[in-house]
């Protein structure tokens, strides 16, 4: 009880010291402000950026494996050169991968697609627009979120219709008075019937994959306007196949295995030859964008500490001031009975709240920051990014004030009380 109450006390006399020099207070904390708020926008930006980015990347869907010619990896020894050789998936592989698949996939699709289009309706054009070709399991392994309309029926692809799902920014420059459900239009030279319009996404610092231009038809009515690459340079769009894994881990892994399996055997592959082919997870595009941004914020953090140590030093030559102004009550203490810990608390708490107060008004800087509207990329701050703000403090105000306070702590009450 006498501990707590000798720790209160300490508490108590920090305050008041902090109080009756508020000038230096005020001037003691701006070091620390400006160090904290340097490090947690850094971080706050830094994961803001890797949101937007893995945002931009949910097209490629969740326990997806892709069939393709070149791998997700990138490294420094990247094989490139036999990978170039490769030929591409093509809607017969995807055909018989339907048919020899076991049960541990919920949808197997085939899809490709083509840029720089430019549809109109009537006086209404848009330009520079995606055509993609689909089939039908497509909404499986991908997200195809419609807000007005429906999907293809199996009637519509089998028949290769010539029918549409066309993006929010298609939908408002080709019928803008909202009156695209059952609305035509033209895309190289072959007309064609809204049956859906999907969601607007808006706009992202980093835009990968978006639905606002895009145009989903079926596979059919695609292939009867492109012819497909075979090479996958040049010739025409290329096809992927995408199978999409059950929940179970295991299953994708099972599922993997299988696919591997499946694809040599039709590309008649003997047991020594490597594979042709590349089968690629999202969970590798992940891995590398949160490698890439660890290395991001380390570098950042980095940065950011050069300011918090230059508050620092500042809160420790206040300490060391505080300590030579109040020497001689000091002395007074002690000769009282007060004992080394009590005074040793007394300026590190009074160290720790000017790093506390400091460090809170560059939290809240940046949280006023993260206020102001951004269209490309909203800024959030995370309640570990604030939690992790205070801990720095904290522990800067424990490096900067526990030398002073040592100090004071062993002061000779006797030549403590002499001094001037």
């Amino acid at each position: 009880m006498l501990n707590l109450r000798l720790t209160l006390e300490s508490f108590l006399f920090a305050w008041d010291a902090l109080k009756s020099n508020l000038l230096r207070t005020v001037l003691s904390l701006l070091g620390v402000t400006v160090g904290i708020f340097a490090i947690i926008a850094v971080f706050t930006i830094v994961d803001s950026l890797e949101a937007n980015v893995r945002s931009s990347l949910d097209f490629v869907g969740d326990k997806i494996i892709y069939v393709s010619k070149w791998p997700f990896a990138f490294d420094s020894d990247f094989p490139w050169w036999k990978y170039f050789q490769r030929p591409v998936p093509t809607p017969r592989e995807y055909q018989q991968l339907r048919r020899q698949l076991g049960p541990n996939n919920k949808g197997i699709a085939l899809f490709a697609a083509n840029s720089g289009n430019t549809f109109k309706a009537g006086s209404n054009s848009v330009a520079d627009c995606v055509l993609q070709g689909v089939s039908y399991d497509f909404r499986v392994v991908s997200n195809v979120p419609i807000k007005e309309g429906r999907y293809f029926t199996v009637q519509e692809m089998d028949a290769a219709r010539p029918v549409a799902i066309i993006g929010a920014t298609i939908a408002e420059n080709l019928f803008p008075h909202g009156n695209a459900l059952g609305s035509q239009f033209k895309a190289r030279g072959q007309t064609f019937t809204v049956i859906g319009v999907m969601e607007k996404e808006g706009k992202k610092l980093i835009t990968i994959s978006s639905n606002d231009a895009n145009c989903i038809i079926p596979f059919g009515m695609f292939t009867k306007m492109f012819a497909l690459s075979t090479t996958g340079f040049g010739g025409g769009p290329s096809a992927t196949i995408a199978v999409k894994g059950r929940d179970e881990d295991v299953g994708l892994l099972d599922l993997e295995y299988e696919m591997r399996g499946v694809m040599r055997n039709i590309r008649g592959l003997k047991p020594r030859e490597e594979d042709n082919f590349a089968l690629n997870r999202p969970e590798m595009i992940a891995s590398a964008v949160g490698k890439l941004f660890s290395v991001i914020g380390l570098v950042g953090g980095v940065i950011g500490s050069f300011a918090i140590l230059v508050g620092g030093f500042g809160i420790a030559n206040i300490m060391f001031v505080s300590v030579r102004e109040r020497t001689n009550i000091i002395g007074i203490q002690k000769s009282l009975g007060a004992k080394n810990f009590f005074i040793l608390f007394q300026f590190l708490f009074e160290a720790v709240f000017l790093c506390l107060i400091g460090g809170a008004a560059g939290i809240f800087l940046v949280w006023l920051v993260t206020l102001i509207p951004q269209d490309a990329l909203p800024l959030t701050m995370s309640a570990a990014r604030v939690v992790l703000g205070l801990l720095i403090s904290v522990g800067i105000g424990i490096i900067a004030g526990i030398v002073p306070a040592v100090l004071a702590a062993n002061l000779d009450p006797v030549i403590a009380i002499r001094a001037k």
